[in-house]
């Protein structure tokens, strides 16, 4: 591998032209089919399968008035609460939003309050009238029992006096007729008084169900309006949300504030924020500092950008074929900066090092490739592998996400081996500063300096971080430990779930819609779940209803259930969909347990009522996502650790290596997952991170932070360590190696992982909240791996292990292809060990 990239180098600056022209040609025919073909991203992160999909579809299928997105809008009035005037606004400015072609219907909340609140009235006047009609009754029934008395005293009086049947017939047969007539007549009256009163308590009931919800607050302060569109939520363009939230805006000549939720108003067109351009320019200000020129510094920037323009392009041109999440694009362009950036950085350092030793421009850039340039593709294979993986839980919004961004990093490492190499070559000695440059020349014309600078480079190993490290091992190792292990406490108490309104910044409209519709209405309002019943056959309108209400009661008294209403029956009353507002968030612990018992009701409610029962909706599908990707963390953990696990032991050729560069890993994922924790569900140090309403973590958040973080943690490894086996391999000591290959990559390491920081960090205050602590979760795991791990536990233990470290068997020894990482093969003319001497 190293003699490819070597010659792969030599032919990049040779041909520098046609390698920039080339990228260049892709760069435009990716930016033009990126502008052709993109489609819209959404946040759809349904899976395929479980209940809450099939249900989805059936209601689709079956009810499609009840299958479109929904979203809220919720109107504040001032201090007097709403007036006549302010009411009519709200009117006004829902019977406009539904006049839009994607919208297909509105709730006014002032109509439908009064319906609620007339339905108590109606009750109690149905009350009086069905009390009155009893009274009719039993005076009729009462009268009719009197007319039957005296017909039986005069029949029998007749009857005594010997008047014959005929007779007595003549005298009283119109009397019995009467009677006969007004018994018929009560008996219709009490046929109709039943069922009326059976009319009644099905009227009772409905309003006892929906009783517990309001549209209208009790303070006559809040007033919540539902907006059913045509589509699904994340199918509307940013064209149409933005005109749904300006139509609402026109309540505020009345005095009303309007707050759409999140669904209407996360806007998810744009990738870049202010932050995020922060992060780069930190990132800009490292290369500046460590290269000493504007034109070295700029050069990783450039290749980074470079490499994420065609990364992210593709991402986007493929976002037509595929439903694809905003984070798909939002992690590939995370990675394709950061590691685009570190990965011109190595080859660039290694290039200027050897210039100023005096070598050859083309050889020195071909040998950069050949060295580091082989480091960078197995370090770029080990991140693919992981975001690969991600295929692997057969999630389908992950899959696609895993593959954009394992495809940016794979652009990244193709820009670093073939642009970054054809750059050098057309920027010359212009790569260092003339002062550098003066300084080297010098040192260079010294008699035996090459010994010197060997000498000098070995006694300097001791010093610094490194000699730190090594003389005392023992100490770093176990405060590295402690220090770890104490910040990975809190990742014990972990929590998932997908984000809701109250994650969004406190300024922003969706948390304040959030937090007025939880305070004036209850948090469960902000998520409801819904229940969908499929009903017998050959029902009755009546029947249909009580079996609705008969449901609406068994899913009501499941705990923590604020309210279960009947909301939509088809047309054959076989599909009936019910909303459940629990007692808290959609994001909360117990909505989570309530989604599990009302699936739990489902045995039940097919045995009592012979109706199957399921969830769907947003809550419900949440839980499903959030259960999906917890029991697909181990299987994708076993498998991107085993499959790098193996990558490693072809690079370094060894056993210790590679199991140390995982538990390490391991350690410092811990230690991400506890920062987390404590920032964005505990809400420590809150305002710093802009945490309003501390909650769950993001569900797939802790799989894509393995697969990213382990990819870059062996980044690391492979730049570290292979320096130390670099050293080992060209004659030193395995002890001497630990600092040598450690002072070689020190600088370049710590640069690179305060960019890759910086570059994370821009994200954390992102635009796209759901970015946020993905970006803090990255950030910090490179934070701890790189300067807690890689820079002081690793030297630490391989220190102590001593030649160890690189222990073999000879079997495994000789079955293993040669990958040659530190490049060996480049430097035959110069003395190394006998293959022999690394295998114990």
């Amino acid at each position: 591998m190293a003699l490819l990239l070597y010659r792969l180098g030599k032919f990049s600056y040779r041909r520098r032209w046609l390698v920039i022209s080339l990228w260049l040609a892709v760069l435009v025919a990716v930016g033009g089919s990126a502008a052709a073909f993109h489609g819209t991203l959404s946040n759809n992160f349904q899976i395929p399968g479980t209940e809450t999909q099939r249900i989805a579809d059936k209601l689709k299928q079956d009810l499609p008035a009840a299958s479109g997105g929904s979203a809220t809008i919720v109107f504040e009035a001032p201090d007097g609460g709403f007036t006549d005037g302010s009411r009519a606004a709200v009117t006004d400015a829902l019977k406009k939003l539904q006049d839009l072609p994607e919208v297909r219907g509105t709730v006014d909340p002032f109509a439908t309050q009064a319906q609620v609140d007339q339905a108590g009235k109606a009750i109690t006047d149905g009350e009086q009238q069905l009390a009155a009609g009893q009274a009719q009754l039993d005076a009729s029934r009462a009268q009719l029992e009197a007319g039957k008395a005296q017909l039986a005293a005069a029949e029998q009086q007749l009857t005594a006096a010997g008047a014959p049947a005929a007779v007595v017939e003549a005298q009283l047969g119109q009397q019995k007729a009467a009677l006969a007539a007004g018994q018929a007549k009560l008996d219709a009256g009490t046929q109709e008084l039943e069922a009326n009163k059976a009319k009644l308590e099905l009227g009772k009931r409905q309003a006892q169900a929906a009783s517990a919800i309001r549209f209208v607050s009790a303070d006559n302060k809040a007033a919540v309006a539902q907006v059913q569109f045509n589509t699904s939520i994340n199918g509307l363009a940013p064209a149409v949300r933005k005109q749904v939230q300006e139509i609402a805006h026109e309540t505020s000549s009345a005095g009303v504030k309007a707050f759409a939720s999140k669904e209407i108003t996360e806007d998810i067109s744009a990738l870049f924020g202010t932050a995020e351009i922060v992060g780069i320019a930190v990132a800009a200000l490292v290369l500046i500092l460590m290269l000493g020129t504007l034109i070295a510094a700029g050069l990783p920037l450039l290749m980074a950008i470079i490499g994420v323009g065609v990364g992210v392009g593709i991402t986007f041109a493929l976002s037509g074929l595929f439903d694809m999440s905003s984070i798909s694009p939002m992690l590939a362009l995370m990675l394709g900066l950061a590691v685009g950036i570190d990965y011109s950085l190595f080859i660039v350092n290694r290039h200027r090092t050897q210039l100023l030793a005096g070598m050859d421009p083309e050889e020195s850039v071909a040998r950069a490739n050949g060295t580091s340039g082989n480091a960078v593709v197995f370090a770029g294979l080990t991140v693919i592998i992981a975001l690969a993986a991600l295929v692997v839980p057969g999630l389908p919004f992950l899959t696609v996400m895993g593959l954009a961004a394992a495809g940016t990093v794979a652009v990244a490492v193709l820009v670093a081996i073939t642009l970054t190499p054809a750059m050098l070559s057309l920027i010359g000695r212009r790569i260092i500063s003339k002062r550098a440059w003066a300084k080297s020349e010098a040192h260079n014309a010294e008699p035996g300096h090459e010994a010197a600078d060997i000498a000098v480079d070995r006694e300097r190993s001791t010093h610094g971080w490194g000699g730190l490290v090594t003389q005392h091992p023992w100490i770093a190792l176990i405060a590295g430990i402690l220090l770890l292990g104490t910040l990975a406490l809190p990742a014990t108490q972990l929590q998932l779930a997908l984000p809701d309104g109250g994650s969004e910044p406190v300024e922003s409209e969706a948390y304040q819609a959030y937090d007025l519709t939880a305070r004036s209405f209850g948090e469960g309002v902000t998520g409801p779940i819904v229940a969908v019943g499929e009903f017998p056959a050959n029902l009755d309108a009546a029947q249909a209803q009580k079996l609705q209400f008969d449901i609406a009661d068994k899913l009501r008294a499941v705990d923590n259930v604020v309210a279960a209403v009947p909301v939509a029956l088809s047309e054959d009353r076989r599909t009936a969909v019910f909303q459940v507002i629990p007692k808290e968030g959609p994001a909360s612990a117990s909505t989570v347990k309530v989604v599990a018992e009302l699936r739990g009701l489902n045995g039940e409610i097919k045995a009592d009522y012979d109706v199957a029962m399921g969830l769907t909706g947003q809550t419900a599908g949440n839980v499903d996502v959030s259960t999906k990707l917890g029991d697909a963390l181990p299987p994708y953990l076993a498998i991107v650790v085993g499959l790098s696990l193996v990558l490693l032991l072809l690079v370094f050729r060894s056993i210790v290596v590679p199991l140390l560069a995982t538990g390490g890993f391991l350690l410092s994922l811990s230690a991400a997952f506890g920062a987390v924790v404590a920032v964005y569900q505990w809400g420590w140090l809150g305002n710093v991170f802009d945490v309003a309403n501390p909650g769950a973590v993001l569900s797939f958040l802790p799989i894509i932070l393995i697969g990213v973080l382990f990819g870059l943690a062996m980044d690391y490894q492979v730049f570290i360590a292979s320096g130390m086996r670099e050293a080992y391999m060209h004659g030193s000591s395995a002890k001497e190696a630990v600092r040598v290959g450690f002072r070689h990559a020190a600088a370049v390491v710590t640069a690179a992982a305060i960019i890759m920081v910086s570059v994370f960090s821009g994200f954390i205050f992102s635009h796209l909240t759901m970015v946020r602590p993905l970006g803090f979760a990255m950030a910090f795991g490179v934070l701890f791996d790189a300067f807690v791990v890689r820079m002081t536990i690793v030297p630490a233990v391989m220190y102590l292990l001593g030649a160890r470290s690189w222990w073999l068997p000879r079997w495994l020894d000789r079955i293993l292809p040669d990958v040659d990482v530190e490049g060996a093969k480049l430097n035959r003319g110069q003395a190394a060990p006998a293959p022999g001497e690394l295998v114990h």
